[in-house]
């Protein structure tokens, strides 16, 4: 296979756009050419751009959440809320950064007046203590973390929480907002995602001292490189939700 026929592609399109079937460019079975198509429990299909690892022989399906039109980003926050409703929590943690472009939209969905945003930055009033240290498969660099602004602090003690992100990948961000929450008083009673992507995250959040719920739209696998397109690896499929 060479380098101009990779089966990926550069691309802000087809995945702005919920669509009743598969569009006719793409496969609905492997192997899978530049997108690999998923369906939300509405029944309608949302087509991921395949993005290759750095490795080049692998692939996974993605969305850039901030990158996306509204009427996917709601359709998505839509089926969010409803797989939050089970998990009873008072308040919506959001993750960053693309988890913030649904958590204050799950919460409204939910009737929450707010949410609580976590971040990276540091501001110059706020407490190291409430960090935490994270790595993530999208920001591998070493000293990052995890801060929740102290001010917040009376809107999650002795509160019940759910977290929300876009995805869960390696589980570091998830496992990191879980000590964090804890740590600041909180009690975490899940998480709800868009995406689980493949199930490599499950190890990582099974090592917390408490079990995490984790809840999502739709999952995708591992993809490896052939030369008809890319191969589902069947043994990363996580269980939906």
């Amino acid at each position: 296979m060479t380098a101009d026929n990779t089966y990926t592609e550069p691309t802000t399109g087809y995945w702005q756009e919920l669509t009743p079937e598969v569009p006719a460019r793409f496969s609905a079975t492997a192997p899978f050419r530049f997108g690999y198509p998923v369906t939300l429990p509405c029944g309608r299909i949302l087509v991921l751009p395949l993005r290759r690892l750095p490795d080049g022989h692998r692939a996974v399906a993605s969305l850039i959440a901030n990158q996306a039109s509204n009427i996917v980003v709601a359709a998505l926050a839509d089926h969010m809320a409803a797989q939050a409703r089970a998990l009873d929590a008072e308040i919506i943690a959001g993750l960053p950064t693309l988890g913030l472009a649904f958590a204050s939209l799950v919460a409204e969905r939910l009737g929450q007046s707010r949410y609580v945003p976590l971040g990276y930055s540091r501001k110059f009033w706020y407490d190291d203590a409430l960090s935490e240290p994270v790595v993530s498969i999208t920001s591998p660099e070493a000293g990052k973390r995890l801060r929740l602004d102290p001010n917040l602090l009376p809107l999650i003690e002795g509160r019940r929480i759910a977290l929300v992100d876009d995805a869960i990948s390696t589980g570091a961000t998830a496992v990191a907002a879980v000590r964090l929450l804890r740590k600041a008083g909180a009690e975490v009673a899940g998480m709800i995602v868009a995406m689980k992507q493949t199930n490599r995250w499950e190890a990582e959040v099974a090592a917390l001292s408490a079990p995490l719920a984790v809840r999502a739209v739709y999952g995708c696998p591992l993809f490896q490189r052939s030369d008809a397109g890319w191969m589902p690896l069947s043994e990363t499929q996580p269980a939906i939700p």
